[in-house]
């Protein structure tokens, strides 16, 4: 039976000469569908805008051929790793390097932002994943299992699982938070090229070398469908944004899939060859491929593409009867994700105080970073698309026109589909600027400032405070400058309890300081700790935090129910010397403590080691309680939010 086909469905874009040599990979932006990225054999990196000749950036720094890039979500950061093993994520709005990572020992095949956008995951030749940390450009976990290379990593959309894809025929699921393997799914027979998780359900769709696909549920870990009879090797894969249907991108051609029970419904030709990435944006599906140092972009239109519904016999063979195939997708009975309560934050360089996090690259890194750099090619379009004038975030990006079909395939039809239709404009409404910019509209009841549930360390008015009261009231306006004993007397009127307050802090931290001058730290840090002042606490600890050889395990026993303490603080500032003590704690002790909880009894008395096991079990029994806390508070937003889920992975082996 003939092939189902749409004409004037799909056309070439454009075609440019992105390096001086071949280009070894690229990626398209999916969140505008119009950037970008090539890396190549000429070890640059290179930044292009769809539909526009001319490169807007390029980044080099790398000395071998770039293997793979990947943008993040917003389209600021950009990440590439090169055959010797080496990572550099740049900044694109900065236009400089962020960071360089460096641990694998071979080719990194794979690399992914995490959706909070402060972890980027990569595989390697090297057969290991490493999940980085790229605010502190440090290893967070290493994931073994596959025993040849990884070709493609992906997030889930909240954030807690990573799938990866390798060469030795196997697809597996990692759970971030427990930092391990959670399941298996073999079935290919060749390579597995790419995975993507369903925008929505709980279901992973993987394609492979054996001209394959297999849909995975992830509740049940048992495979929902595979679809057969690919014309090649399964390169790209992309699930509509809506999640009803799955784009495969085969040798020059699209093809549109369901799942429950498997299901082609349309194929359109494209003369793409072997299509690396898609994008889907406007309606418009973008296709880019490359060959040699050459780089090609299509674009399909999918209102022209049948996405649900009934279809004719396709090269996918079903023995049922058509009437019997449902004509929609069924309903969704898998869960659904918990989307992330944050949004992705660019990554900040973060000052670190203690020991432990001044972990000083190595002066090859130095030198790697510093010869590192961004050339803008295209000022115009660099300063259009990464530094905009007006100072809307772009996530979600600007709203742009869908590119217009070729004329020459027939001019009414092309000047229709050049038209955004009603359903486009209701699906993606022009913001209006200055209905959001106006200022809300005063009503005649005043509505009572309500007090921030985490007060920051660092604000421009007091919190319940006006500033006026602490100045005198001045009757007459000729009235002599008042000289500073009159006003500070002035000042201190109505405020005698703050002033108890800070005379009696002044005292205790005293006291302890007397204690600490004696060179006994535990006993300063008991001191303090009887006080029973918070206060004095964290001015101690931001002490302790600044030297971490002052860390010894019997002083755990002691702070670490006063971290527990901090982190269920209202102030900002209380909460963050919490998480900085007890990251320090985490990075000192945690292992130590594990070995000895593990290691079998020994024979004979042995008093310090006795008092050693008993140290090390109270510590335990304290860690476990605040794993609780910092799980429950790591889906908050913002600076918190980031230290909370730091710390989550830190205390994962806790499990």
């Amino acid at each position: 039976m003939a092939t189902p086909v749409v004409t004037k469905t799909a056309w070439k874009l454009q075609e440019i000469v992105a390096h001086a040599s071949n280009v070894s990979s690229l990626v398209l932006g999916k969140a505008s569908g119009r950037l970008l990225a090539t890396g190549g054999d000429d070890c640059r990196v290179n930044l292009w805008s769809i539909n526009k000749p001319n490169c807007i950036m390029s980044l080099t720094g790398h000395t071998s051929p770039v293997e793979s890039v990947r943008l993040n979500t917003p389209e600021e950061l950009i990440v590439a790793g090169s055959q010797s093993g080496s990572i550099r994520v740049w900044d694109l709005e900065a236009a400089k390097i962020l960071r360089t990572l460096m641990g694998h020992k071979a080719n990194i095949c794979s690399l992914d932002f995490h959706p909070y956008g402060e972890f980027v995951a990569s595989g390697s030749q090297d057969t290991n994943i490493k999940l980085w940390d790229i605010r502190r450009k440090g290893c967070v976990f290493r994931y073994r299992g596959h025993s040849q290379a990884v070709r493609c990593l992906r997030f889930s959309p909240d954030g807690k699982w990573l799938a990866s894809a390798a060469d030795d025929h196997t697809v597996k699921l990692w759970d971030l938070t427990a930092g391990k393997m959670m399941s298996e799914f073999p079935g290919h027979t060749g390579p597995v090229n790419v995975v993507e998780f369903h925008p929505n359900e709980y279901l992973l769709a993987s394609g492979s070398s054996d001209r394959t696909i297999r849909f995975w549920d992830l509740e049940k870990f048992q495979v929902v469908s595979c679809i057969e009879g690919e014309p090649g090797p399964v390169r790209s894969v992309l699930f509509n944004p809506d999640g009803c249907c799955l784009y495969s991108g085969c040798q020059d051609s699209l093809r549109v899939y369901g799942w429950e029970p498997e299901r082609c419904f349309d194929v359109v030709l494209v003369s793409w060859g072997k299509v690396a990435d898609l994008a889907v944006c406007n309606d418009q599906l973008i296709g880019v491929a490359f060959s040699q140092s050459n780089v090609s972009s299509y674009v399909v239109d999918l209102t022209r593409v049948t996405r649900t519904g009934t279809v004719a016999q396709d090269p996918v063979q079903d023995s049922r009867p058509l009437a019997q195939q449902p004509a929609h997708p069924s309903a969704p009975l898998r869960r659904i994700y918990e989307r992330p309560s944050t949004a992705c934050n660019k990554p900040q360089r973060v000052k670190q105080n203690s020991e432990s996090e001044r972990r000083s690259p190595s002066s090859e890194d130095d030198r790697d970073e510093r010869e590192s750099r961004a050339e803008i090619q295209n000022t115009e379009e660099y300063n259009e698309i990464f530094q905009p004038k007006n100072s809307i975030s772009r996530t979600p990006p600007r709203r742009s026109e869908p590119f217009p079909a070729p004329p020459e395939d027939d001019m009414a039809t092309a000047k229709e589909a050049a038209k955004p239709s009603p359903a486009t404009d209701s699906q993606f409404p022009v913001p209006n600027l200055e209905v959001l910019l106006r200022p809300p509209a005063v009503t005649s009841t005043p509505v009572p400032k309500a007090e921030p549930a985490i007060i920051p360390a660092t604000r421009n008015e007091p919190i319940g405070l006006k500033a006026s009261d602490f100045l005198p009231a001045v009757k007459i306006p000729q009235q002599a400058e008042l000289v500073d004993e009159d006003a500070m007397s002035q000042i201190r009127k109505g405020h005698d309890t703050m002033c108890v307050v800070l005379t009696s802090r002044h005292k205790n931290l005293d006291t302890v300081r007397a204690v600490w001058t004696t060179g006994d730290i535990k006993t300063s840090v008991d001191s303090a700790v009887a006080i029973n002042d918070l206060s004095v606490v964290v001015d101690l600890l931001n002490i302790v935090n600044q030297k971490a050889s002052l860390w010894k395990l019997d002083l755990c026993t002691t702070v670490l129910p006063q971290i527990e303490k901090l982190l269920q603080s209202k102030y900002e500032s209380y909460v963050q010397t919490g998480c900085t003590s007890l990251k320090l704690i985490l990075q000192r002790f945690l292992p130590l403590i594990t070995d000895i909880l593990a290691a079998p009894p020994s024979v004979g008395v042995d008093i310090s080691r006795e008092e050693r096991l008993h140290k090390c079990r109270l510590c335990y029994k304290q860690l476990k309680s605040i794993s609780g806390l910092v799980k429950s508070k790591s889906s908050l937003s913002g600076r918190h939010g980031s230290a909370f889920r730091e710390l989550h992975l830190l205390m994962a082996s806790l499990d």
